[in-house]
């Protein structure tokens, strides 16, 4: 008898890379258009997302500027509703805009994410390509938290898992509770604590993304104000791929985008 091999986690899944890039932004306003080493950040994120196995990349944004921006550099982009209450809302949208078949994997790639790994984009598409479970309408991924600071910082969104690698729960609280070790005032975080920093990269079949919309909002998501919980609570499921390393923070403040100014800076300067 034979067995088949597995395939590699990075195996090449036929998906389409859509990113949301909303115009407002509260704690960063016009984030999408910011200057990264001469290029607007949407671009940035852009190009990573055409340097993936993606057989598309489309820029979905509420805002004619972005959108002026992305065509001149020869991106496809759409035009969508400004009224979306979150970001799978506007990628449903942007698919049926598109016309996508509803067996298309279509992966989010966030407008606001551009140091984002072009290998990771391609994980997360065939991490959902190889679920078999139709209730399994998602996935995402995650890495080990080891800082204290981040695992009680409501900030930064913690995922737990079951044994199969799918989501029990997205939370900004700090979970799992280690009930023993936390009764001490100071909470430091033990060697393998199994704790998960969630990464908002999500893949999704486009017969959910039609769904989505149609689902009605849940005390959990108004609560912690994580959309994914919207899959969870009516039932659905979310497969956690589980990397070593954070592939590197977002842009949400004036900081993280001096940050990321400074790394394309040192990244340009050792290249020439």
């Amino acid at each position: 008898m034979t067995t088949r091999a597995t395939p590699p986690s990075d195996a090449p899944a036929a998906f389409v890379v859509v990113i949301p890039a909303r115009q407002a932004s509260s704690r960063l306003p016009g984030k999408m258009l910011a200057d990264l080493a001469g290029k607007p950040m949407v671009l940035r994120v852009a190009e990573q997302a055409l340097a993936s196995n993606a057989s598309r990349v489309v820029i979905a944004t509420d805002h004619p500027t972005i959108a002026q921006a992305a065509r001149s550099a020869g991106i496809e982009t759409l035009l969508t509703r400004v009224d979306h209450p979150s970001g799978t809302d506007r990628l449903a949208e942007a698919a049926a805009q598109l016309g996508l078949p509803e067996a298309t994997i279509v992966v989010n790639v966030q407008g606001d994410e551009p140091l984002i790994d072009p290998k990771l984009i391609n994980r997360v598409a065939y991490r959902l390509a190889q679920e078999q479970d139709p209730l399994v309408v998602m996935a995402t991924c995650a890495t080990p938290l080891t800082e204290a600071a981040n695992f009680f910082n409501p900030n930064v969104v913690k995922v737990v898992c079951n044994q199969q690698g799918r989501a029990l729960y997205f939370s900004r609280a700090p979970i799992p509770w280690d009930r023993e070790a936390f009764q001490t005032a100071e909470k430091t975080l033990q060697s393998g604590f199994p704790a998960l920093h969630h990464i908002g990269l999500y893949a999704y079949r486009v017969a959910f993304l039609k769904r989505f919309p149609t689902l009605n909002v849940g005390v959990l998501e108004r609560l912690e104000a994580l959309e994914q919980l919207r899959a969870l609570e009516h039932g659905f499921a979310i497969s956690v791929l589980q990397i070593d390393a954070h592939p590197g923070a977002g842009v949400d403040t004036p900081e993280d985008l001096q940050r990321v100014r400074q790394f394309l800076s040192l990244r340009t300067s050792n290249s020439g």
